[in-house]
């Protein structure tokens, strides 16, 4: 195993919303992605879901008890989604993320929507 840089990584796709698995921590993978517009409504069931804004700007909807509301991650900024939070997604503009989750989660949750086409349903790729 060699150090794995983030940009060289996210240089080597060019899909989005179609999660590259960089490395794994025990039992979780660490993913980037590119992203733009909008994901999907989706529920994982079993785990949470943490993210790190790499580049540009992500907001996750969330449908709580509570009612529904939206967060917004600028660059630099970490935000975890509950388990069986549902959610959705968006990059208003072109953005890179950071993901952990543990390995084989599904990228659209236990419960989701239709998948629409520019969403890839993978638990990651791997780099090349």
């Amino acid at each position: 195993m060699e150090p794995i840089a983030l940009s060289a990584a996210l240089a080597s796709f060019t899909d989005r919303w179609s999660p590259r698995i960089v490395t794994t921590v025990n039992d979780y993978d660490v993913r980037v992605a590119k992203v733009e517009g909008e994901h999907l409504w989706h529920t994982h069931d079993h785990t949470d879901e943490f993210f790190l804004v790499l580049e540009g700007e992500l907001h996750i909807a969330l449908r709580e008890s509570a009612g529904e509301r939206t967060v917004v991650l600028p660059k630099g900024s970490v935000f975890t989604v509950p388990r069986g939070t549902e959610h959705k997604p968006y990059a208003p503009v072109p953005s890179e993320i950071l993901l952990l989750e543990p390995t084989g989660t599904l990228t659209v949750g236990d419960q989701h929507e239709d998948i629409p086409a520019h969403v890839d349903a993978t638990t990651g790729h791997t780099l090349n």
